[in-house]
């Protein structure tokens, strides 16, 4: 079988996330219109209910390396939260720590990432975790 390339997959990436076309607890789209490598991208998480993330909107960075899909984009959380996957000073997703990373798959995409970080937060273990205040942000 042979290997879609970066460019098609992320161009692909970025029509299901223009559209709209994925589910409604998250999005996602390039940082800047004109970058032709399509590495820099914004994405946002809703907070899932029933937890202490409920009504929020989590934005985050994505950043899609040259190896990227045979290798995982680094997450960087542009709100401030409270999540054992997610460094405190940075907002970086750690890899080791967030299994959709740890055990990263050529199939997965933005889409799977932001949807697990969101299940993550859903966590029995996470749900009840304190928020830093509302609008805060790491950088």
């Amino acid at each position: 079988m042979s290997k879609v390339p970066r460019s098609f997959r992320l161009l692909e990436e970025l029509e299901k996330g223009e559209k709209g076309l994925g589910p409604e607890s998250c999005s996602y789209g390039l940082a800047d219109a004109d970058d032709i490598t399509m590495t820099r991208w914004n994405g946002t998480i809703l907070g899932p209910p029933h937890s202490n993330h409920e009504n929020r909107i989590y934005s985050v960075s994505i950043e899609c390396g040259p190896k990227y899909p045979d290798e995982p984009p680094t997450i960087t959380f542009i709100s401030k939260i409270n999540l054992p996957c997610v460094d405190q000073s940075t907002g970086e997703v750690n890899k080791e720590k967030f299994n959709t990373l740890k055990d990263w798959k050529r199939l997965y995409n933005m889409e799977t990432i932001l949807l697990d970080l969101r299940k993550e937060m859903a966590s029995p273990a996470n749900k009840k975790l304190v928020q830093p205040e509302e609008g805060s942000t790491f950088k």
